[in-house]
């Protein structure tokens, strides 16, 4: 069956060629033209990935994440004429898995659509339970606990935990993370990976400011600490 892919963008040319072309790689595809409408269909449509505009009228990208993230956990790329880095990091501290700027590649947003749905979709390794320090993940279920505390993570959040508990103490640079999330659709900004991690220590650490869990290594990355 079909994965669905919900294309929410203001202008139809643009809401066409996406639609057209991921209709081609053999995806089901609906559209929404605001936040308010795609808020309608996403309700109605269960889509697998969402591919958001963030300007629009009657309802925002930022707001329509804020209202359906209560609802469902659904992976979003940002399809945004918006370049400047405080808005794409706004968008990635709402939950965007990845984002995509205008003008774009119908090539590249394809090849990071696959990227995502590959990664919620992969074979967990022989180790399917991961567990260190107070933390637990399952890669089957795709769940995480710490101290017996379910914790909701997006995809990439998910993601990147898993590969830094796969070795604890192994320092891993902001590229070797952001291909271990994009793969063959690498062409992204390390940039990504800082707020994915910062968001992902304010859901796992008790204090954030002063980690636990993900170290930084300075000048070169992250790591999951050992226990000590």
């Amino acid at each position: 069956m079909a994965q669905t892919i919900l294309v929410v963008d203001d202008k139809r040319e643009i809401r066409d060629l996406v639609a057209a072309y991921l209709d081609q790689e053999g995806f089901r595809v609906v559209t929404a033209a605001d936040g308010q409408e795609a808020l309608y269909v996403a309700r109605h449509e269960r889509p697998d990935l969402v591919i958001l505009d963030l300007m629009m009228p009657e309802m925002s990208g930022y707001d329509f994440m804020r209202a359906y993230s209560k609802e469902a956990d659904v992976p979003v790329i940002i399809l945004t004429a918006k370049v400047e880095e405080n808005e794409r990091v706004l968008g990635l501290e709402l939950g965007a898995d990845d984002y995509v700027t205008k003008p774009f590649s119908p090539r590249e947003l394809a090849a990071r659509v696959r990227a995502v749905l590959r990664r919620l979709h992969r074979q967990p390794d022989a180790a399917e339970v991961l567990r260190a320090a107070d933390i637990t993940l399952d890669r089957a279920a795709r769940t995480v606990a710490v101290q017996d505390r379910r914790v909701d993570l997006t995809p990439s959040e998910f993601d990147l935990l898993a590969a830094l508990m796969s070795s604890p103490g192994r320092v891993y640079s902001r590229a070797d993370l952001l291909d271990r999330l994009q793969g063959d659709a690498y062409a992204g900004y390390e940039r990504t990976i800082d707020v994915h991690i910062r968001n992902l220590r304010t859901k796992i650490e008790a204090d954030p400011s002063r980690p636990r869990y993900i170290e930084t290594v300075f000048g070169v990355g992250y790591r999951f600490a050992v226990d000590r």
